[in-house]
């Protein structure tokens, strides 16, 4: 029975030969603060649940998403979701961001995130042949910038920042005009910088180049920052060993088991765990490349993309705060952080695209024509 299940799925088992190794990091590394609230049992439990849902997605024809009623849908039930979190949200590290009920948290910015996917797929597959007009670019940012807007005001920066690269990497990817590209991003620069210059007081100038530089001021909003970067260089190329990661064990480098798990497993691992979990990673994403470059339409490519950018866009900026790079911003490592939303929304994102490759073939020119006409 099961030589048939895995017969009859979909699923790029090279995709989930890189994606093992990450959860292996992550829960070795939670593994080895012993006593820590049950984390790794927890972790546990998410990992098989978003299997179950990986797997079970790959099963579901997704050309119904190709419809604009369903991706409208999801993108309303998104911002609904946003919109209430503002009533009934709870206030975690300064941002009102997550919904509790009972023991169960839930973050709906990476529901977010995912219909921003969905929506500009769709938008851009559809309009494929016009692809070189303006307001593409215009209506487009309109979809991210309503979510961009929202997620900014929680405050969640970090977020907002992956949202925004959702939309400028599918931009790009979508053949938009780069000359109308970089006029609107001349505006966009030329608005930030009067806003400086006669718009922000000097104590928000401030609190901007503190955000943009922590390690300015290691004994307050730097702090984080600093003893990350120490964890890391600590580890040396062998690292400290599993469960002798002193700057995690004796609480000088806080979050260490969602923002800053990459530091804690760095200071165990060495440079050695940083090259295998980077190897892992890059593994990942050129797998979901690869699968969206085999797609039947556009729409499926693009959403492929847009999974890789949202994947990519984590990735970076939560290993930039943990080296100094970034600023803190709260992001969490794909696969690897502790925490059930983010690794519901990574599995389902790619559980998706393994339903798409179920029908991975060249599209025929009649069903392309039809495609790009809104047929």
């Amino acid at each position: 029975m099961l030589k048939d299940f895995f017969k009859k799925t979909s699923v790029d088992y090279f995709l989930l030969l890189g994606i093992f190794p990450l959860l292996v990091a992550s829960l070795t590394t939670l593994n080895s603060f012993t006593g820590q609230d049950g984390l790794f049992i927890h972790q546990l439990i998410w990992i098989a649940v978003s299997l179950i849902i990986f797997f079970a997605l790959s099963f579901v024809d997704f050309r119904f998403m190709r419809k604009t009623g369903p991706v409208i849908f999801l993108y309303l039930s998104a911002i609904f979701f946003l919109c209430i979190l503002f009533i009934f949200g709870n206030k975690v590290n300064g941002a009102k961001s997550w919904f509790s009920v009972g023991g169960f948290s839930f973050q709906p910015v990476d529901l977010a995130k995912l219909a921003l996917i969905f929506i500009l797929a769709k938008y851009f597959s559809k309009r494929h042949v016009e692809i070189a007009n303006i307001k593409h670019i215009i209506i487009s940012g309109l979809y991210a910038f309503l979510i961009f807007g929202m997620v900014l005001l929680q405050p969640d920066f970090g977020s907002a920042i992956v949202i925004f690269c959702i939309w400028f990497g599918m931009v790009l990817f979508s053949g938009i005009s780069k000359k109308h590209l970089l006029t609107v991003i001349l505006v966009g620069a030329t608005s930030f910088t009067l806003l400086w210059n006669f718009g922000l007081h000097e104590y928000q100038k401030q609190r901007i180049l503190n955000f943009i530089n922590p390690l300015a001021d290691i004994r307050g909003s730097g702090y984080n920052a600093y003893q990350s970067m120490v964890a890391v260089g600590s580890g040396g190329v062998l690292g400290k060993g599993i469960g002798f990661g002193t700057q995690s064990r004796l609480n000088f480098l806080p979050e260490y088991e969602t923002d800053f798990i990459f530091a804690a497993f760095s200071e165990e691992w060495g440079y050695i765990g940083v090259l295998f979990i980077c190897s892992s990673f890059a593994l990942v994403i050129f797998r979901v490349l690869s699968n969206a470059s085999r797609s039947e339409s556009n729409f499926e490519s693009l959403y492929g993309v847009g999974v890789a950018i949202f994947l990519m866009s984590h990735f970076f900026i939560n290993v930039g705060m943990n080296i100094g790079l970034m600023p803190v911003t709260g992001i969490p490592l794909p696969f690897v952080s502790y925490g059930g939303t983010n690794m519901l929304i990574c599995f389902t994102s790619l559980g998706v695209l393994m339903g798409m490759r179920r029908y991975s073939r060249p599209a025929n020119k009649e069903a392309m024509r039809n495609e790009f006409l809104g047929i």
